[in-house]
């Protein structure tokens, strides 16, 4: 029997003013929570990118979608030797896998050996979709060729997890897995002190003693932000993405500068999955929300899925910064919970 899940309240907040190497544009976004004080927050945060002169600066840095192997070799010596065949005929396997679909590209590949067993992590560009079955169809076929014209090796399995896929790793940060977004904004002292009720220094101060510090003893991978995943599980949630990549995407990095009482703030977001055609994004309410966002025109293949990985990244700056800067000021986080959650509850 086919149910339905209880429907997540959806708001959309903003403008948020963006610029940069992939977007130059004022664009509400939806957000979809149980957390209704996330709103709010992020509101705030898209009402600054108004107010700074270039608003959120948002550069696309690389995308890549990542699928990786397991081989079984003979011994470490036939792993290494095919490894060395595998990239002398890298133009070979670039036609293997356009063989399998119009729009997944073979960019280039990174191995593992541990004793006899190889692990090769293929990456991709995928249009506009998140890739995840155009990449595992992609190595299918290379799964096949390398079968059929390396000895020494047999089949292991199409995913090795050193992908990685839906899980908390280095190599994802490292590497890249998806788009790599890095945002920015610089506020001048008096919009820092009349909007977020603090200063540069304390917001600087507490990313490092929080983000920094607070993360490296909890032992954190690769990521030191304050909540990431929760505005890309609302965000991803409204536009009907994977959920489950909030898991690698909400890695990333904040950083936080005092430059002579203004506030330089960013987010670098290096694993940000996002598609705008395929499963669940066709029909219903995240057709629609895409169509809003202007990520269903009629543009080059993969420049529909740039321009949302870049609306996700500058909303996950939006709702960083504002919660940063409530937890500079002693009691704020929680007046803001008690008031829009029990405001809502009760409605």
């Amino acid at each position: 029997m086919n149910e339905t899940a209880a429907i997540v309240p959806m708001r959309w907040i903003g403008p948020i003013r963006i610029t940069g190497n992939t977007v130059n544009d004022e664009v509400s976004v939806p957000l979809a929570t149980f957390e209704s004080p996330l709103w709010p927050s992020a509101q705030r945060g898209a009402r600054l990118s108004t107010a700074a002169e270039r608003g959120i600066v948002a550069t696309l840095v690389d995308e890549r979608m990542t699928r990786s192997i397991l081989l079984r070799a003979d011994d470490a010596p036939t792993a290494h030797r095919a490894v060395r065949q595998l990239t002398a005929e890298f133009d070979r396997l670039q036609a293997v896998a356009a063989e399998s679909s119009r729009y997944a590209r073979l960019i280039g590949f990174t191995r593992q050996i541990a004793g006899n067993l190889l692990f090769l992590r293929f990456e991709f560009v995928t249009g506009d979709a998140a890739g995840h079955n155009m990449v595992t169809l992609a190595s299918d076929h290379l799964m096949e060729h390398i079968l059929k014209t390396i000895p020494g090796v047999r089949y292991g399995s199409i995913s090795g997890n050193y992908c990685t896929d839906k899980k908390a790793t280095a190599v994802n940060g490292i590497l890249g897995r998806g788009k790599n977004v890095v945002t920015e904004i610089l506020l001048p002292a008096d919009t820092v002190a009349s909007t977020l009720h603090t200063t540069a220094a304390a917001i600087a101060d507490l990313n490092v003693g929080k983000n920094l510090i607070g993360t490296l003893l909890a032992g954190g991978i690769r990521s030191a932000n304050a909540h990431y995943a929760n505005l890309l599980l609302a965000f991803y949630l409204a536009t009907g993405q994977d959920a489950a990549n909030i898991v690698e995407g909400s890695q990333g990095v904040t950083h936080a500068e005092d430059r002579d009482g203004d506030l330089y703030f960013s987010c670098t977001l290096p694993n940000l999955i996002v598609g705008t055609t395929g499963n669940a994004k066709n029909q219903g309410f995240a057709a629609d929300a895409l169509a809003r966002l202007g990520c269903r025109e009629g543009r080059a293949p993969g420049d529909n899925a740039r321009r949302l990985a870049v609306l996700a990244a500058a909303t996950v700056l939006c709702g960083e910064l504002s919660l940063l800067a409530a937890q500079t000021n002693p009691g704020e986080l929680m007046h803001a919970h008690l008031k829009y959650e029990r405001s809502t509850a009760t409605k």
